[in-house]
């Protein structure tokens, strides 16, 4: 069994990625600070999910967190960087510590957990990468200037690790997500929600599934000469 580290895989967005590759048939190893109910109840479903316990704004830790799974799990076959901040706020006045908490988490914490699940990778059968980024970070979005520089940098990333190790089979690509519906857009008021409906291509928000089925495709066999691609699921919305 293909064993997968999914960050923040415990709620919302990344606890559907980590449920639909368990369904899938992988081993799915979910990285967070907290477990919460949600994935608590999802692995009482059965199947190979799996939860350790990490702030992975703690970038000293990271190598330890690494060695650790591979040693109690296996080869590492498969990294879907999922774990970020969804930081908004105009730049001018957002605080120098929420600019330096978005970075650490959505760009250094990425960089850092892919340098050594690629090392595991290199020693096994190849492996996969997939980058959770945004349509934030190629389309501009008042008020998440932060935000969207962090997801734009996981684009440069993909693409440019992609050609690194390619040579040894390993696939680098990335998911960029539209607005979800999700928790998060059940709390815009009713206009808003149906302005960004209203400008999507197909009229409506794409779902958690959608990215996941997305991430699975990827992940799996029929992607294997797929790599340093983004993938953009988002109705159309930039369409």
């Amino acid at each position: 069994m293909r064993n997968v580290i999914v960050t923040g895989g415990t709620r919302g967005l990344g606890l559907a990625i980590a449920r639909r590759l368990r369904t899938a048939g992988y081993c799915v190893v979910a990285v967070a600070r907290h477990q919460g109910e949600s994935f608590a109840a999802a692995v009482k479903e059965g199947g190979a999910l799996h939860f350790r316990s990490f702030d992975l704004s703690d970038i000293a830790g990271i190598p330890g967190l690494v060695r650790g799974l591979r040693k109690e799990f296996g080869p590492i076959y498969g990294l879907v960087n999922n774990a970020a901040i969804g930081s908004s706020g105009i730049l001018a006045t957002m605080r120098d510590q929420e600019i330096e908490e978005t970075v650490r988490l959505n760009i250094l914490s990425p960089l850092v957990v892919s340098k050594y699940a690629v090392r595991s990778m290199m020693a096994g059968e190849g492996g996969r990468i997939v980058n959770i980024t945004s349509i934030a970070g190629f389309s501009g979005y008042s008020g998440l200037a932060a935000y969207g520089a962090s997801k734009a940098s996981l684009i440069g990333f993909t693409r440019s690790l992609a050609r690194e190790v390619g040579l040894a089979g390993i696939n680098v690509n990335a998911v960029a997500p539209g607005f979800v519906d999700t928790d998060m857009t059940h709390g815009l008021d009713a206009e808003h929600r149906e302005q960004v409906v209203r400008r999507s291509a197909l009229r409506r928000l794409a779902g958690t599934d959608d990215i996941a089925d997305a991430v699975e495709f990827l992940m799996g066999d029929k992607a294997r000469n797929i790599t340093g691609t983004v993938l953009t699921v988002d109705a159309g919305s930039t369409a």
